[in-house]
């Protein structure tokens, strides 16, 4: 793979490097510059438009919120979603059961207001769609043997991935589900169907013996981060999948990686892009019961995988379809925004040691009254990756077929290849290998794109991964966040343009520490920062609320959500607000429309121990259940917006 460009760029040649080049910032916008890429300040120098007492930095077996906020578990593992959902019974689990309770680790969170969105409408009551990533056998298995799952158990893993939509209202000042709503579905990944659209679907490379055609798939994986569109539907972005998939290898006699799998052609054919994506043994232990999961068996199924999944949370009957236009890779976040013309941009990460920044631009304009109109939308328009450069700025380039390297003497035969093999197109354009890009957003008062990169330890050990500008440290443990800026048409944030400007928002870890590198905004306390950024949201105000996975790995301390001005004095100066209980990261944090709510994702309590011994039995606390992922809405004790 070609290395980024401008490799060894130093952190303090870059921020002067950045002001240099903007050379209309003088005088107090140069101080403030630097206030908010400089080291540690004290607490109380600097102002800040967030009115909470900050949390401190307490690791513990329950969660814990800011001192005038309450915190309630509105959904957890096993609760019903469906009327005739049985009881949860941890030590009894069943497939039957699964497919009609809340699955297992929810991640993305996105709240869709009943009656459909109107100004403020429908803060007191809405949908939550809700997303679940991952399953942890140790803690959902009384009787769980590592490496030796049962067929049972993994009907029932799957059953608990793929995706719910549950009615959430508001009384009393207390959020609850409606379990009787017609709008609650769980679309279980064991057996719901899926639609494969775009310019992939129906390619021979997508078809198997269950799907000749290459356009339904069983089943959504792994699903991470999302987004909402202008036209109120659910993305969903599909991220590790790699870890479901079964490809034994053995290392030959040149130390080199070979399928030990006869020579059939289409596993041949999909070799480099199995590895490209990091298929070989899976984690998972699908494969010994379920045949479609081993490669060597069906060398296509994992070309299902990896997608942009949207679902409509208004229609209990609308099918869930597999954007392929948006590419294949390890999808966190594909948030949306507006061009001038009214085209839909979709930004995102792939959540990966080295990966990119991808950005979508569809070919036709959405249409805000008609969304029947805008149903296939994105099926047809541009997909882009990121190059950074040391000046501060950035160029999409296009992952078109037939566009430079992206032929058919580089293994490309069509755009189908093209967004099949995602990742390898970027290789070869050149796009930037970044320190794992997570959740891309655009700000909704500014225009600006802010991308959080979680982390990277192996940054300088590997070939193409030497120190950058847009990665300057080369043990990144604990993450940093870029601003994006799109330059103005219309007076409008043009998110189409080919060129963006740049610079760091923050650099996490603890300032106090000379060999950290950390930088965050002046007067971020002791308990203040935080490491491992990795899902985030927007309030109203344009202020960044920033939820973290590593953290206590960083520091010690627990996960949870930060939150600070994006502009002015406290820029990047962050709080802590939330804090989740051990072994727990946070994902998704999502407001209602008038900010008074804020909606979260605790993921994996106690991960790390076992289901007879776990670290916390949060949220229950009962002796005869094991820890549970739950949603958790948080608010302020006197109702108003959260953050003041």
């Amino acid at each position: 793979m070609p290395p980024s460009p401008e490799p060894e760029f130093a952190l303090d040649a870059l921020i002067a490097a950045r002001l240099s080049r903007r050379g209309a910032i003088a005088g107090a916008g140069a101080a403030a510059l630097l206030a908010s890429l400089g080291r540690i300040g004290d607490a109380h120098t600097t102002e800040s438009s967030l009115d909470f007492e900050e949390l401190a930095a307490r690791l513990g077996v329950d969660h814990d919120i800011a001192a005038g906020h309450r915190a309630d578990v509105l959904i957890a593992w096993g609760d019903p979603v469906l009327p005739d959902a049985p009881p949860f019974t941890p030590d009894r689990p069943s497939v039957a059961a699964q497919e009609r309770q809340f699955g297992y680790g929810n991640d993305y969170l996105a709240y869709f207001p009943l009656p459909h969105p109107d100004g403020e409408a429908g803060s007191d009551r809405g949908l939550l769609f809700v997303n679940h990533e991952a399953t942890v056998p140790e803690l959902m298995f009384k009787t769980y043997h590592s490496g030796e799952s049962t067929l049972a158990e993994c009907e029932v893993q799957l059953a608990a991935h793929g995706l719910s939509v549950v009615e959430v209202a508001r009384e009393g000042g207390l959020w609850s589900v409606r379990a009787d709503s017609s709008y609650n579905r769980r679309l279980p990944s064991n057996r719901t169907v899926f639609e494969l659209r775009g310019p992939a679907a129906g390619h021979p490379r997508l078809c198997t013996r269950d799907d000749p055609s290459g356009t339904r798939v069983i089943g959504t994986l792994n699903n991470c981060a999302g987004g909402r569109t202008p036209w109120g539907t659910a993305l969903s972005g599909e991220e590790n999948v790699h870890h479901y998939f079964h490809l034994p290898r053995a290392p030959d006699a040149d130390g080199q990686w070979e399928d030990s799998a006869p020579a059939v052609s289409p596993l041949v054919r999909e070799r480099t892009n199995h590895a490209r994506l990091g298929i070989g043994p899976a984690p998972y232990p699908f494969f010994q019961h379920i045949p479609r999961f081993h490669v060597e068996r069906e060398p296509h199924e994992p070309n299902r995988f990896g997608w942009v999944v949207e679902l409509d949370p208004y229609d209990p009957e609308a099918v869930p379809v597999k954007r392929t236009a948006l590419g294949r890779f390890c999808h966190e976040g594909a948030e949306t925004t507006l061009d001038p013309d009214g085209r839909v941009v979709v930004y995102m990460g792939d959540d990966g040691r080295g990966e990119y920044v991808y950005r979508f631009v569809s070919a036709n304009s959405a249409h805000p009254k008609d969304r029947a109109a805008n149903r296939n939308l994105l099926d047809e328009g541009t997909l882009f990756a990121a190059r950074f450069f040391a000046d501060g700025t950035l160029r999409w380039l296009p992952l078109v077929f037939g566009v430079g390297p992206l032929t058919p003497a580089n293994g490309f035969e069509s755009q189908a290849d093209v967004l099949i093999e995602t990742r390898r197109a970027a290789d070869l354009v050149g796009a930037t290998r970044m320190d794992r890009p997570e959740d891309v957003e655009a700000s909704p008062t500014t225009g600006s794109v802010f991308v959080v990169l979680t982390n990277n330890s192996r940054r300088g050990r590997e070939t193409g991964l030497d120190v950058d500008a847009a990665n300057p440290r080369r043990e990144n443990r604990t993450g940093h966040i870029l601003e994006l800026r799109p330059p103005r048409r219309a007076d409008k944030p043009d998110h189409s343009a080919d060129v963006f400007s740049w610079d760091v928002f923050l650099l996490g870890g603890d300032p106090a520490r000379a060999d950290s590198g950390a930088r965050i905004g002046a007067g971020t306390s002791a308990d203040g920062w935080l490491s491992c950024p990795d899902n985030i949201a927007f309030d109203r105000r344009g202020r960044l609320w920033i939820a973290t996975d590593g953290h206590v790995d960083a520091s010690g301390r627990p996960d949870g959500l930060w939150a600070c001005d994006t502009d002015g004095a406290g820029r990047a100066a962050t709080r802590r607000f939330y804090a989740v209980p051990m072994g727990a990261e946070l994902c998704g944090p999502c407001f209602t429309p008038d900010g008074t709510t804020l909606f979260v994702a605790v993921q994996h309590p106690g991960e790390g121990s076992t289901y007879g011994a776990p670290s916390t039995r949060w949220p229950d606390f009962d002796p005869e259940r094991p820890p549970r992922p739950a949603v958790v809405a948080l608010q302020r004790l006197d109702g108003g917006p959260i953050g003041g």
